[in-house]
């Protein structure tokens, strides 16, 4: 186990929703189907949007019950609602009925589910199910609180019009990239804020440098180098809600059969390294190991080459802490370069500063 259990919170949603790019995630995982995968769980979202990819099941390892609380529901969802309906329950589009679609949802979920769930039930009626996380509170009060003394709602809805990458960089650099906008990232993504009122303060004990810095870098990369008008995660970030680009498992062309799959699903409250899984043929790790010190990070990337078969790939990424192979495993596995500056170039995920793919040997 790694010691960040000990010093940071799991009693409550901390995302509600994904905030890596399911599509980069798929992508990087190779062919795995018929085999057994292993997901970092958090929402749920890249450990459901897995199941594109045809495995035996997916494992959905998480510290937190209240996480898997949010897998639970998106599982009892599928099949219980339509594609429109459950893009209402998330809040992915407005509704006036999400009290009654949650009801719907958790008709056969578990009992500790249905009151986990009922007991937010404002939140979900006001927010949506993807938006009652402390991440989302944290970008909510971001889009519809401050956001407006630094850019109109014009220029906001402008950032997702389609464009050329020359028309996103002059836009970016004229009505966007101003000295209101860089003060208000310096003071709302500062490492004391962010720690405060969206992630666990303890996720930056192994991050070096500024993060509004960080902040401000990945911006201007997910407005110049990639197009808004696609990336779902900056559209909330920006507007509190999705526009029409959703995350993958969120689709109407993957709902069928995510729905017909559904029940690969295997929820697992624990570290990861402790799901009973072996001869496992991936990993979606997110970023778990740039909350570990190097030691911690080790211990666990060596459990976890010892529940992977041949061939199995690691995916994880890191935002601000530096972790790769830890140098006395690196004889074990291989670094896919080419997969990895694939999935750099589209990922819609725009704040993490790296992204790993890693094969065993």
């Amino acid at each position: 186990m790694s010691g960040i259990e000990t010093r940071a919170r799991f009693d409550r949603i901390r995302y509600a929703q994904l905030w890596e790019d399911g599509d980069v995630l798929n992508a990087a995982m190779g062919d795995v189907a018929g085999g057994v995968l292993v997901s970092i769980c958090s929402a749920g979202d890249n450990a459901i949007g897995l199941l594109l990819k045809d495995p035996a099941e997916v494992w959905a390892a998480d510290l937190s019950p209240a996480q898997l609380h949010c897998l639970a529901l998106r599982v009892a969802a599928y099949p219980a609602l339509d594609h429109g309906e459950f893009l209402e329950l998330m809040g992915s589009r407005p509704s006036d009925r999400r009290g009654a679609l949650l009801d719907r949802a958790l008709a056969d979920a578990p009992e500790e589910t249905r009151a986990f769930w009922q007991a937010l039930r404002p939140e979900v009626e006001a927010h949506g199910a993807g938006g009652a996380g402390k991440f989302e509170h944290y970008f909510r009060l971001f889009a519809r609180r401050i956001l407006p003394f630094v850019h109109s709602r014009r220029t906001v809805r402008d950032i997702f019009v389609p464009r050329a990458p020359d028309d996103r960089r002059r836009f970016f650099e004229e009505r966007f990239d101003t000295w209101r906008w860089r003060l208000l990232v310096r003071l709302f993504f500062s490492r004391f804020a962010m720690g405060r009122l969206g992630r666990d303060k303890a996720f930056f004990d192994q991050v070096d440098g500024s993060v509004s810095d960080h902040v401000l870098r990945r911006v201007r990369h997910a407005g110049v180098d990639t197009d808004p008008a696609a990336n779902p995660y900056l559209h909330w970030i920006m507007t509190a809600t999705h526009g029409e680009a959703l995350p993958l498992s969120w689709r109407a062309e993957h709902y069928d059969t995510i729905r017909a799959r559904i029940g690969r699903i295997r929820p697992h409250l624990g570290p990861v390294q402790t799901v009973p899984a072996r001869d496992v043929a991936g990993f979606n790790l997110s970023d778990i190991f740039e909350y570990m010190t190097p030691a911690e990070a080790e211990a666990i990337y060596a459990a976890i080459l010892d529940m992977a078969r041949p061939g199995a790939r690691l995916v994880y990424w890191n935002m601000m802490a530096p972790r790769r192979v830890p140098p006395a495993l690196a004889h074990r596995v291989e670094t896919l370069a080419g997969v990895e500056a694939a999935g750099k170039a589209v990922d819609k995920a725009f704040f993490y500063s790296d992204f790993v793919v890693e094969a065993v040997r």
